[in-house]
């Protein structure tokens, strides 16, 4: 069931999430809701709080050999590296922002049946990681940007290449 997506305004975004503890059918159909929802919205990345469910629970696929990664109560255990660049938001439509975050992170995580794994990503994977795991604790990108990017100087970064 595609779910409907908070936007920013909404106090249920800057609230910090409380952990899952327990693993069963209930978290299963959010996981499901919240990946067919990120896949209708075109997105890469949704937290929970961004369908009004305040657990620390995330669904990410960047398009890469991973494919959908589900991660409960996950957490940045090592991070590394520099990246700066355009990132947007599901709960922030129509807008960009210039934000630097690590090159490559490592989170610690459990999957839906309670099990513990690790994943590292770089690049756009581990940009994806940071920014679901800042929505658990109320954070936007909006927070940590640089400054605004519009599409006119989006057009002009390409003109130069």
């Amino acid at each position: 069931m595609v779910r409907k997506i908070l936007e920013l305004g909404d106090e249920s975004l800057r609230k910090v999430c409380k952990p899952m503890k327990t693993y069963d059918l209930r978290l299963w159909l959010l996981l499901r809701d919240m990946a067919e929802t990120m896949y209708k919205a075109d997105g890469v990345g949704l937290a929970a709080p961004q369908v009004g469910i305040l657990r620390r629970v995330v669904v990410i696929d960047v398009g890469d050999d991973h494919g959908l990664i589900e991660l409960v109560n996950p957490e940045i255990i090592a991070a590394e590296g520099e990246q700066a660049g355009s990132e947007g938001c599901l709960s922030v439509p129509g807008r960009r922002g210039y934000v630097v975050r690590p090159n490559k992170v490592t989170v610690r995580a459990q999957d839906r049946k309670g099990k513990h794994f690790e994943i590292t990503g770089e690049g756009l994977l581990a940009r994806a990681l940071c920014h679901e795991i800042d929505h658990l604790d109320g954070i936007i990108y909006v927070d940590k940007m640089d400054h605004e990017i519009f599409d006119d100087d989006e057009e002009e970064a390409q003109e130069e290449k």
